[in-house]
């Protein structure tokens, strides 16, 4: 019984973070990590499942990336930090994603983010 509550405490407390994950892969790495920490070998296993099945509701298409990467749009300087999974502040302009309505980007301090176009949240950072 205190085995399935380490578990399900890694899961609840983790799943914020695992949730920031930018794929499948990476989901189930961390997961896997936060989940091993403290449930051992079983929470491994459950916080890999866990972080995977979250990253991939995630993850970007391929297409979405290409347009980002292939637009000359200048860089901005922000000073403050863009964090995946917070919102990106109202001054900062976003662009279009051909082909892509529910996509957004911004070109911020020589980095690319990728933007849910109705909730403003970064999703992803293309460097």
């Amino acid at each position: 019984m205190k085995l399935r509550t380490a578990i399900l405490a890694v899961v609840l407390i983790g799943a914020p973070a695992i949730a920031s994950a930018q794929t499948t892969h990476q989901g189930a790495r961390d997961g896997a990590a936060a989940g091993g920490a403290v449930g051992g070998p079983v929470g491994a296993a459950v916080g890999g499942t866990v972080g995977a099945a979250v990253g991939l509701g995630l993850e970007i298409p391929n297409a979405v990336i290409g347009s980002i990467t292939g637009t000359n749009r200048p860089s901005v300087v922000y000073e403050r930090q863009i964090v995946v999974g917070e919102p990106l502040p109202s001054q900062v302009e976003m662009y279009e994603v051909p082909g892509h309505a529910e996509y957004r980007y911004a070109h911020i301090n020589n980095k690319r983010y990728v933007i849910e176009s109705r909730s403003r949240r970064v999703v992803r950072v293309i460097d």
